[in-house]
């Protein structure tokens, strides 16, 4: 499922956004470093983490969501594991944004939150842990750095404030896992 997913996401961001693309990639590379704490799962996990940010490709934009346009996609275009667009449509504490835009109703009804502490965890630690750029970062760090870029006031500044303590707790929870299973990050 990885290679699909990578060449999917490739196909839709690498041209058009190579930023948001580099930062995909290094999602996706947090993913890989989990993969002990993750076990079975770790494979489902590193496909997610490189596809939650297509809905941003100019092609996939409808609502202008990106975490409900990409996992509509994934959903009406392909035969994707509903895990997968659950946590592309959720990544990140998205039903917060989705609430900040009016959507929070057609977000939950159709992609309703996954039921895996662990593995929602994990994808909030690996996008909330990597830069635009797709380097590693703090989950401190990246809160100021969505901040700094979309201002405090706007939906999504609103939505990132709201968002901190959970992302900080989901990053924490991974970190405690990672170092109980011996693996460094």
């Amino acid at each position: 499922m990885e290679t699909w997913a990578h060449d999917l996401a490739e196909r839709l961001l690498a041209e058009s956004l190579p930023r948001r693309w580099r930062h995909s990639l290094g999602v996706a590379a947090r993913a890989r470093r989990l993969a002990p704490v993750m076990g079975e799962q770790a494979a489902l996990l590193e496909a997610t983490a490189v596809l939650h940010d297509i809905g941003y490709a100019p092609s996939l934009v409808d609502t202008g969501f990106h975490p409900l346009d990409g996992a509509r996609h994934l959903r009406d275009a392909y035969a994707v594991d509903q895990r997968v667009t659950r946590l592309v449509a959720n990544h990140s504490l998205a039903l917060l944004e989705a609430e900040e835009r009016g959507l929070r109703s057609e977000l939950a009804d159709e992609f309703p939150l996954l039921d895996d502490p662990l593995m929602v965890d994990a994808l909030v630690y690996c996008d909330m842990t990597t830069t635009p750029n797709g380097e590693r970062t703090t989950s401190r760090a990246r809160v100021d750095e969505i901040l700094g870029r979309y201002g405090e006031d706007g939906v999504v500044g609103r939505f990132i404030r709201r968002a901190a303590p959970s992302i900080h707790n989901s990053v924490n929870r991974i970190e405690a896992r990672a170092t109980d299973a011996g693996v460094a990050l």
